[in-house]
Parts: structure tokens; C-alpha cells; sequence
């Protein structure tokens, strides 16, 4: 077997050895070409073909190749598909890693002008050989361009006169680069959820959707990425690049004074304009509402969406929801919102695991009728447990994944909506070898080959979501998750509306929530989705969670700054997995002072990962801390943090409406309300909530006190009642159940109720 694939499989961070690399040839610049075979191929060679063209020259460069030319190829190792630089979380992925693959590549040192021609032949060790198709490739080469190129559309920030570039091949434009000019003394900050620090300026990045799997701090990578940015501390401004495809940012680190923008495009290369950007000035809430006002403004959702979210994966039974419900009353610590993660049968993430019913062989939807419950299944009465919790003053919501499972080969049910979507034609699709169309397989690690439907079509969501319905209109479901949004790899994906990958697979998660908010709305509720993927256009479907991490301190300080990176790009009802979800349970240091920062984000929630119910239990309730860390006392200080965060509920509802009124966030990173002050830069990771309350959460272990800084205005803390001039550094005690936190002086009287619980 000796298989070419010249896209690869789309990882965009891991190029594959069997893909050619880069797609798109930089004539006079390094093409690898590669393979992957079957263990019995000794030798393999390329056979390369330069085509006369009328492509652009690249001067001083020569070409590599002239004529026609053989070479042969090095072996080398595969990993599947960068997964050991990227983890994985499921044992099969863990597996993958380990497991080897036969690669051949060849290294070009200057891409030729003109179309390349090539195809590869391999040697097995009986003698006989085997031979791919030819492929060809146009050489595209950067060259000057007019400012024109760039459609900008205002004076505020001109690209930097000679800047802007194009990636021609002579008949279309690949890529478009140019330069904004950057003062001395600006901060550039947003970018969507970012873990490594507020201010990107001196740093690289990209905004490609991707599932970093813990760690995203380290890797640089996010689940929402967006190609929007604040430029703070001079005149005050900011800027979009509206596109879903794949956008590059040198934010100053090649050239102090300048970020370099470098864009994916694909048009003609007679078009007049290539790439648009827009460019506003302003305050940051100015620059905010600008953006807001082109791709979609956030929709208030109700004030239980303010009140503690618990679940965990092994809370997998109708009577384990109810043990935990029943502790958290126990115990005085009140739950408004519970997340079942494994409730489905995990073939349909339909159907409730155990339910008994007849198979719609057509694939069309059931009804809640359409079940018998057993009595000692894991769920006997959906709708009586959702009935109860709401009784209790709890909204219920079941996790999803936009994918049809085909590992193992489904049966039943599942089979018969695999075979149903694809009669319907709702999936999305991949271009064959052969260049035919069939069902995209998903390529990440997690569910591998999975189907996907294509929810960025309205025909489509719904024919998914009405999959779904009974669980809203008669078990009374009150939300979704929406996990696993990232799913969409490659840019040989085609869309329903012939859109491809490169153009549509970021828009992707942004489709996914509003399909399932849409499903909620026709059912009479709010659109509560919770999500961990987006991307620009995500601010007007529901909430969201920073993604999977550890039980670290880094790792509590990355979702902080992910949470006002998210914030600052207009994302409202935003959250992370309190100290963690992954792994052994958090100490309760960390743990107590994760919940005590959490009281002060817009949502405030805790999860843990499935551990395959061994012991001890990795549950991140309070009382399970307690019990594994053998500090009972986290117990009462968790009930008097979540009393703190029930009191604040009317507030963070109060402060919302401001929010979307304003386009002011609700987590308020401080450049918003004093963009002139240098010193709120060497304290990042400090936020106001709404307008009235500064936090500043203790990061690292062992502190008994903690420097905080106060921006303009008169404040008082909130626990002791001491008031406080700002433009200073303070010292504040910090009990561990105690983020510090500061209200302004003018509120004290309304607010110190909440603290006080007077």
C-alpha cells in the first residue's frame, strides 16, 4: 500500500508525513512531499515534472528542478497525527500515540515556478511495485501589492506604506499579508480565550479552532479563537479581520512597531480587493460594540444561569443525580443548574442508556411515549428526576457532541440514523482521492471517524435537533452542552452550500450552539447552551467554559486569563471547571481558593473527569475533597462562598442587562475602565464584575497576604469594610475562603449585604 494525501488530514498545528508540505508551494522556498505505506515497501521514489507557466518569478530564486527528475525518499517515523506532542484523554487515544507508521518523504530545497507534477512509486520486497496517480501543484510566490488590496475602509490605522502582500500563483491569491503600525507604549489584547497572558504584544499566534486537550497555557492553542483586538494605552483602537479562514498575527515580534497580519484567502488575482479588514477607534467598550455590531450581539439569558453548576461524569444513574442533589441541601450549599454528562446510551446521545424501545428504521424521531423505562435501569424515570430537580429549584442539562459514533459499528438506533443522515444528505463531506464526495470521518482523535452533520445548514440543524426535541418539550430538559464543537479538520471539507473547510470549519461551533439554542427557543425555554469551542459570532449563543485542564495552580491562573480574553472579545456568560477537572482531586488550598475566585466570574461551576468509579472517587463536590484531603473544613468554606454567590445573583442579573445595554463585559478586564493607567498592566489578572466589584484572585499556594492593585476611584474592601483610596498597591489578607475584593465606595451601602449577609 503507498497512499499520497497532498492536504493531509488537516491537523493545523501537526503537517502529516503523508501530506505535502506546504499545501501550497512558496516557489524558491523548502516542499516537502511525503507518503505513507504498508510495512512491506523497501524503496520509494517520487517522479517530479516541471510545467512551463506563466506564474510569477520570484528574482534571485532558481528553480530546483528542471525537466523531469527522480528522487528517492527517506523513511522516516509517524506518530498518528501529531498526537504525541498533542494528548489525548481516552484510552485508544493514549494507544495511538504509541503506534508507529511507514513514512517516506522527500525534502525539495526551493519550490519551482510554474505547476509541479509528481507521483510516487513504491518497491515492495517481492519485487513488484506499486504507483500513486500524478498530482499536480501551482508554485505561488509573494509579491508587492497595492494598498488597495486591503479593504479597510477607514484612516484610523493605515496598513504601513509598502507592507501589503499577496501569495500569487498567476491565477489566484492564497494568502494576503500586511503591517498595521504600532506605537510605543500599546497593549494589544484579545484574540478570543487565550491562556498565556492578556497583552499578546511581543507574541505570534493564530485563529484557528482547535481542541488542545489541557495544557492550551503551554501550546498556545484555543478552543475559541477570534481574529478581533484591542490596541490599548495610546490613541485607543482595535480591529476584525472578518473571515472564518485561517489568519496569522505577529503582534510586534518580528518588528517592534508593527502587526503583521497574514490572511488565507482564495480569490482571483485580477480582484480589486482581497482581504478586508475593519478598523475602529475609541474607548475599549467603543471598540467592543463596533465589533459586536458586525458579528452578533449576546441575548440575556435568565439570572439561574448565575447560580452554581455541579456535575461530574460518574453522576451517571437517575439515583447518583439524586444523591448529589439531595447532599447539596444536605450539606447547605445550594445548586441551581446540573450538567448529566452520562446519561445517553453513547451510540445515539438520544436515547437514555437502558431505555427500551423499537427501532424507527426510517431514522425519524421519537417520542417520549416511545420508551419503557426499567425500574432497575440506570434511569427509570427521566422526566420524574427532571420533574424533582425542578422541584428543588434546579435546571437540569444533558450533554451532546455534533457526531453520528461509528466505533464501534453502530446498530440499532444509531445504525439507522447513520444510514437515514446520509439518505437525507444533512452531513458534512470530504473529497475522495478520486475526487468523488462521501461522508467526512471525523480525523481528531476523540470519536474517530464519527459522522458529522453539517449544522451550519438550517435543513440539516433541524433535521438533527428534532433528534432531540422530546428531551426539551417532554422530559423538560432546560439546556444542552454542547462539547466538541472542534471537530471540523481539513480544508477538503464541503459543506452542504459548497462552502469548503478552510472557509467554513471555524464557523462551525458558532453553528452548533445556535442549532441547539434554536431548538430551545421553539420549545418555550431560554437558549442555555454551554459550550467550550467558538468563535467569532459565538457572543449570541449562550455560555461558555474554558475546556479541559488539571488540577494545577498553572492551570487555574491560564483560565483566568482565558476568561478575560473571552470577556473582552464580548463573550458575557463565561467559565471554567473549578480547579480543574482532570486527574487527582485538586489540595484544598487550591481548590478552596478556585471556588472563591469562581464566586466572582460569570459562571461558577465545578466538574470532573470519568475515572471508571475506582477509588477514591476523583468527584470534585466539596465533600469529596473534604473527605480526600481530610480538611473537613472545605465543606463550610465552600457554604460560605456559594451563600456569597447567591446573594450576588440579582447583581450579576442587574449587571448583565448593563452589559448588553453598554457592550461593557460583565467580566471586566481593567483596561476597559482605565485604559490610560500603565499600572493595571503589571497586574493582568484582576477584574471588575459588572461595574461596582474588583477581584483580584489569589494564584499560588501558601499566601497569607496578596498584592492587589486599585485603579482610580475610593474603594472598600469587601470582607473587613476598610476603605481605600486607588492608583496603589495593597497588601490583603487573604483567608483562603476570601478572593480579595473591593467595592466602590458609592455602592458599599447596597452591596454589603452580599458580603455581610446582613
Amino acid at each position: 500500500m503507498i497512499r499520497h494525501r497532498p492536504l493531509g488530514s488537516g491537523h493545523p498545528y501537526s503537517p502529516d508525513t503523508e501530506q505535502r508540505w506546504p499545501v501550497v508551494p512558496v516557489v524558491g522556498e523548502p516542499l516537502r512531499l511525503g507518503v505513507r505505506t504498508s510495512g512491506d515497501v523497501q524503496v520509494v521514489t517520487v517522479e517530479l515534472v516541471v510545467m512551463s507557466s506563466n506564474s510569477p518569478t520570484v528574482m534571485g530564486a532558481s528553480a530546483a528542478l528542471g525537466g523531469a527528475k527522480t528522487l528517492d525518499l527517506t523513511p522516516v517515523p509517524r506518530s498518528s497525527r501529531g498526537q504525541t506532542t498533542d494528548g489525548g484523554h481516552l484510552a485508544s487515544a493514549q494507544a495511538r500515540q504509541a503506534r508507529q507508521a511507514g513514512g517516506w518523504q522527500v525534502d525539495l530545497p526551493a519550490a519551482p515556478a510554474g505547476d509541479l507534477r509528481y507521483r510516487f512509486t513504491a518497491r515492495l520486497g517481492d519485487g513488484t511495485t506499486e504507483t500513486t496517480r500524478w498530482y499536480t501543484v501551482r508554485g505561488a510566490a509573494w509579491r508587492p501589492a497595492a494598498d488597495t488590496a486591503v479593504g479597510v475602509g477607514t484612516d484610523i490605522r493605515r496598513p504601513v506604506p509598502g507592507s501589503v502582500e499577496v501569495l500569487d500563483d498567476g491565477e489566484r491569491i492564497h494568502r494576503v499579508r500586511l503591517a498595521l503600525p504600532l506605537a510605543s507604549g500599546e497593549h494589544v489584547t484579545g484574540f478570543g480565550e487565550r491562556y498565556d497572558t492578556v497583552d499578546q504584544r511581543g507574541l505570534t499566534l493564530d485563529n484557528q479552532v482547535f481542541e488542545q486537550y489541557k495544557s492550551q497555557g503551554a501550546h498556545r492553542r484555543t478552543y475559541l479563537p477570534m481574529p478581533f483586538a484591542h490596541v490599548v494605552g495610546g490613541d485607543g483602537w482595535g480591529f476584525h479581520v472578518p473571515t472564518t479562514r485561517r489568519v496569522w498575527f505577529d503582534v510586534g515580534h518580528t518588528t517592534a512597531d508593527r502587526l503583521v497580519i497574514e490572511a488565507e484567502t482564495d480569490t482571483l488575482s485580477d480582484a480589486e480587493v482581497q482581504l478586508s479588514l475593519a478598523v475602529y477607534s475609541g474607548s475599549p467598550a467603543e471598540v467592543l460594540d463596533q465589533f459586536l455590531a458586525e458579528v452578533g450581539r449576546p441575548a440575556e439569558l435568565p439570572a439561574w444561569v448565575f447560580r452554581l453548576w455541579a456535575s461530574g461524569n460518574e453522576w451517571n444513574t437517575q439515583a447518583e443525580i439524586g444523591r448529589q442533589a439531595a447532599l447539596h441541601t444536605q450539606y447547605g450549599i445550594p445548586v441551581g443548574n446540573i450538567v448529566i454528562e452520562a446519561w445517553s446510551d453513547e451510540t445515539t446521545f438520544t436515547c437514555f442508556r437502558d431505555a427500551q424501545y423499537d427501532v424507527h428504521a426510517d431514522g425519524s424521531p421519537h417520542r417520549l411515549g416511545d420508551f419503557t423505562f426499567p425500574p432497575d435501569g440506570a434511569w427509570p424515570d427521566p422526566k420524574g428526576m427532571v420533574d424533582s430537580l425542578h422541584d428543588q429549584d434546579i435546571r437540569v442539562h444533558l450533554w451532546q457532541i455534533p457526531l453520528l459514533k461509528t466505533r464501534p459499528h453502530p446498530t440499532g438506533q444509531a445504525k439507522a440514523d447513520v444510514h437515514a443522515a446520509i439518505r437525507d444528505n444533512v452531513l458534512v463531506r470530504e473529497t475522495a482521492t478520486d475526487g468523488t464526495l462521501r461522508p467526512y470521518r471525523n480525523r481528531g482523535w476523540w470519536f474517530p471517524l464519527g459522522l458529522m452533520p453539517d449544522l451550519t445548514d438550517r435543513r440539516a440543524a433541524d433535521w438533527w435537533t428534532a433528534r432531540r426535541r422530546y428531551l426539551v418539550e417532554e422530559v423538560g430538559i432546560d439546556g444542552f452542552k454542547t462539547d466538541g464543537g472542534e471537530h471540523a479538520w481539513g480544508r477538503d471539507l464541503v459543506y452542504l452550500d459548497g462552502a469548503h473547510g478552510d472557509a467554513r470549519n471555524n464557523a462551525y461551533p458558532v453553528a452548533y450552539a445556535a442549532a441547539y439554542g434554536r431548538l430551545l427557543e421553539s420549545c418555550g425555554k431560554a437558549p442555555v447552551t454551554f459550550s467550550r469551542s467558538g468563535y467569532a459570532g459565538s457572543q449570541a449563543h449562550g455560555a461558555f467554559w474554558a475546556g479541559d485542564e488539571n488540577s494545577t495552580w498553572e492551570a487555574f491562573r491560564w483560565s483566568m486569563i482565558a476568561g478575560l480574553g473571552a470577556a473582552s472579545c464580548g463573550i458575557v456568560y463565561w467559565g471554567w471547571d473549578i480547579a480543574g477537572f482532570s486527574g487527582p482531586v485538586p489540595d484544598a488550598e487550591l481548590y478552596v481558593r478556585a471556588m472563591a475566585a469562581s464566586a466572582f466570574l460569570p459562571i461558577m461551576q465545578y466538574h470532573s473527569e470519568y475515572n471508571h468509579h475506582r477509588s477514591p472517587s476523583r468527584d470534585r463536590t466539596p465533600w469529596n475533597i473534604a473527605e480526600q484531603t481530610g480538611e473537613a473544613s472545605v465543606i463550610e468554606e465552600v457554604r460560605q462562598i456559594v451563600a456569597v454567590r447567591e446573594r450576588l445573583v440579582g447583581y450579576l442579573a442587574e449587571q448583565a442587562r448593563r452589559t448588553l445595554a453598554t457592550s461593557r463585559p460583565l467580566l471586566r478586564p481593567l483596561f476597559f475602565d482605565h485604559p490610560d493607567d500603565p499600572a493595571i498592566w503589571e497586574h493582568p489578572v484582576q477584574w471588575t464584575l459588572g461595574d461596582h466589584i474588583l477581584v483580584a484572585p489569589v494564584l499560588a499556594p501558601g499566601q497569607t497576604a496578596w498584592p492587589v492593585y486599585l485603579p482610580a476611584g475610593h474603594w472598600i474592601d469587601a470582607w473587613t469594610g476598610e476603605p481605600h483610596e486607588g492608583r496603589r498597591v495593597i497588601t490583603a489578607h487573604v483567608p483562603r475562603h476570601h478572593a480579595p475584593a473591593y467595592v466602590d465606595a458609592g455602592q458599599w451601602p447596597t452591596l454589603q449585604a452580599v458580603f455581610r449577609g446582613e
